[in-house]
């Protein structure tokens, strides 16, 4: 089970980077055979796993945004709808292309120049989630450290337990080293970590909410509920954030045994329904909790002396650092297959700079921890960094995946009614992508200024 978590965590990346050779990554697809034969029901935890993730943290200060608990879980399932239909969607449109990649599918369907953009939009989407990381790190390390070192609020506090040093110490000791490695497949060993840590932080903020220890906000304010019809709809770049394992759904749906689309179907709906239920109690428990002085990372909001919160801190932590590389693998090895078409253009000989060698590999890692560390200081909020990466999520799990089906329907016989509907729901989906992407991209903008 989490050897399969591994290979989707990787996904196209770790395929491209163990093939021979350097085809473009909207060339010749892997053959599927290749892929271990997955079942349903490893299919359905795998895609919990790639969903739960620093996003959680998010979910009580969006149910906080949306005005209280029914509007946002309104907006929740709601939103289940079109997470189902995408990742239903992007099996379909797997079995219509023959790609097993997302940027395959998406530049097989939809042209290169689509692809392209795919690719751009997957660099810039795991930039953003790599800060996200680096900026929960932070903060659990920030009070931990207030944990360790306690001292009145008004004194200053040493250099070294200052988050600026300890963030890039940790990046530099920890973290770069474990993304240095051309495989990483070690990872394999902490990959079921994440899920642990996500249940039992969601166990923790629903007992504390009903034991209230000390240190608590004893009565707290709740919202008045939603302050104008715009408000609902910032709960959607946390969704999008949150619920996001649309990257990983065509390599899940071509490792799968029985590739029939009632089965992907299937896969889907448990899934989402599982991660729906961990984020809806992380949501409105936080929320009940705090009321509105609950913060954007919901770990923050309670007091860095109780034992349990600390367990979770260190927990949610460790998970974050170990999947860290991960994504990094992914980032990298998308802009190492762009530097090596590149190459192949302009210098006509691929062996003259290969990107998977050690150095441009040191160099590309070096890059996206040192760009990475810089966003995560100078974005001290999470909610900014959710906001940014919910719109570019939107993209993968509406709008690339409404493209797709308006270009695969083309493609085989079916009646007019049939395609007429699928025509529809492809247009409202990217519509509703493009719309998130604009409204969350112009509101962190405005947060941001």
């Amino acid at each position: 089970m989490a050897e399969d978590c591994l290979a989707v965590k990787l996904g196209f990346g770790a395929m491209k980077e163990q093939t021979k050779g350097s085809r473009g990554l909207l060339e010749e697809p892997i053959p599927a055979a290749t892929s271990p034969g997955l079942s349903s029901l490893g299919a359905v935890f795998i895609l919990l796993k790639s969903a739960l993730g620093a996003g959680l943290l998010n979910f009580p200060w969006a149910f906080h945004k949306a005005g209280g608990v029914a509007p946002a879980f309104l907006v929740e399932l709601v939103s289940l709808v079109f997470l189902i239909s995408g990742l239903v969607i992007l099996g379909y449109a797997a079995s219509v292309s023959g790609q097993t990649t997302y940027q395959g599918v998406v530049g097989g369907l939809c042209g290169p120049t689509i692809g392209k953009l795919c690719e751009a939009c997957f660099i810039v989407n795991l930039l953003m989630i790599s800060v996200a990381f680096l900026r929960v790190i932070g903060d659990q390390l920030q009070k931990l450290c207030d944990f360790l070192l306690p001292g009145a609020p008004p004194a200053p506090q040493p250099w070294y337990v200052d988050q600026r040093f300890t963030l890039t110490l940790l990046s530099a000791l920890v973290i770069l080293p474990l993304s240095i490695p051309r495989e990483i497949g070690f990872q394999k060993y902490t990959s079921i970590l994440g899920t642990l840590a996500a249940c039992y932080l969601a166990l923790v903020i629903a007992v504390q909410y009903y034991l209230r220890p000390p240190g608590l906000i004893s009565e707290p304010r709740s919202a008045p509920g939603p302050s104008s019809w715009t408000s609902v709809f910032s709960v959607f770049p946390t969704i999008c954030f949150g619920f996001q394992c649309h990257e990983a759904a065509i390599s899940v749906y071509c490792s799968m045994r029985h590739q029939s689309l009632t089965h992907w179907a299937l896969v889907s709906v448990l899934s989402l329904l599982a991660c729906c239920l961990v984020y809806s109690l992380t949501g409105a428990y936080g929320f009940l909790t705090f009321g509105t002085e609950v913060s954007a990372d919901i770990l923050m909001s309670y007091p860095g002396n109780d034992m349990v919160i600390v367990v979770a801190r260190v927990f949610f932590a460790i998970s974050i650092v170990t999947v860290y590389p991960i994504v990094l693998f992914l980032g990298r090895s998308v802009m190492q297959d762009f530097w090596r078409r590149s190459c192949c253009q302009v210098r006509g000989r691929r062996r003259l700079a290969d990107p998977s060698g050690p150095r441009p590999r040191m160099l590309l890692t070096v890059v996206w921890v040192a760009v990475t560390l810089a966003l995560a200081l100078a974005l001290p909020d999470l909610s900014e960094i959710v906001g940014i990466i919910g719109g570019t999520s939107s993209s993968f799990i509406l709008t690339f995946p409404g493209l797709c089906l308006l270009c695969a329907i083309n493609t085989e016989p079916m009646g007019p009614r049939v395609k007429c509907g699928l025509e529809i729901w492809g247009v409202a989906s990217v519509l509703l992508g493009t719309f998130i992407f604009g409204q969350s991209t112009a509101a962190a903008i405005v947060e941001l200024t």
